[in-house]
């Protein structure tokens, strides 16, 4: 093992210069992080722990904020309808798409048979409001539809909780199944040949093919999706603030809507900055989690 003693003064002199040029390289980066990343994050997590709107200097109430927070049944109603939007998220869009990854993966001309699934996921989260808004709303296209068909006594999707979330739900799985489905479809290429065929030629299709051989070797992509599914919804708010903005009331608010609401509604950035930091708290648990049980899965622990 080389040691500073057996190094000649030029050699130091040189692995010196590669330290330097190494940490001129890393130092932008590392700046850029702590300002755009772990400044503002300290800054929220001081303001939390303070009462302020926005004006005059922000006076310090320790956990007051966290203990309002938890105590107001608004706040656990969105942490309900949050927990909804990541189970909904995780059935519907990602479960439909890997089945139109699976139905169009070795049919001909399947790419443009998934092509009409990928056109939604192109629009913000607001058009996407915007468009089953006019769906959806009181005497809206759909209610018209029905009406044409003779159902008059329609459910008022936008209005009766929880139903405004499922519907909420199923317009992100609209935009949201097509970039699952080409994820699925890039996986489902990549596995090699051979096993396949081999499994065909002892006889295995439908279920048991998927179950046997395509199901464990798409595995590592599922845990990307489902992961990156999970972060997304727990920080669900455009398509939410675009279709009810949290209505009726309160009724259909996520943990992100509330925290936008609280701050730059009501002025209570203090209070705004708790549920921030406790909606990033649970983000990076949940991700700790389900890390830690893919790489235990992986290993076989």
């Amino acid at each position: 093992m080389t040691t500073d003693k057996t190094l000649s003064p030029q050699a130091l002199r040189q692995r010196d210069q590669y330290r330097w040029s190494a940490l001129g390289f890393i130092a932008p980066g590392v700046l850029l992080v702590a300002v755009l990343l772990y400044l503002p994050l300290l800054w929220t997590t001081f303001l939390s722990l303070t009462e302020y709107n926005g004006l005059g200097d922000p006076e310090w109430i320790g956990v007051e904020n966290y203990v309002e927070m938890f105590d107001d049944p608004e706040f656990l109603g969105s942490v309900l309808n949050t927990l909804l939007w990541v189970g909904g998220t995780l059935l519907v869009p990602v479960g439909i798409g890997l089945g139109v990854a699976l139905l169009t993966w070795n049919l001909k001309g399947g790419t443009w048979l998934r092509l009409p699934f990928l056109i939604p996921y192109a629009l913000s989260g607001i058009g996407v409001g915007v468009i089953w808004s006019f769906i959806l709303s009181g005497g809206g296209a759909l209610d018209q539809a029905l009406a044409a068909f003779g159902v008059d006594d329609t459910p008022r999707w936008l209005v009766d909780a929880p139903l405004n979330t499922v519907v909420m739900i199923l317009a992100t799985a609209w935009q949201g199944v097509g970039v699952n489905a080409l994820l699925f479809t890039i996986g489902l290429q990549s596995i090699p040949r051979e096993p396949l065929e081999a499994a065909r030629m002892d006889g295995a299709n439908g279920m048991r093919l998927f179950r046997s051989i395509l199901w464990p070797m798409l595995r590592p992509l599922t845990a990307v999706v489902v992961g990156l599914s999970i972060v997304a919804s727990l920080k669900t708010f455009d398509i939410v603030q675009g279709m009810t903005k949290g209505g009726p009331g309160r009724d259909s608010e996520t943990l992100a809507l509330t925290m936008y609401k609280e701050t730059f509604v009501n002025s209570d950035y203090g209070l705004g900055s708790a549920i921030a930091v406790f909606l990033t708290v649970v983000t990076l648990i949940a991700s700790i989690l389900y890390l830690r049980q893919q790489l235990s899965s992986k290993h076989g622990v």
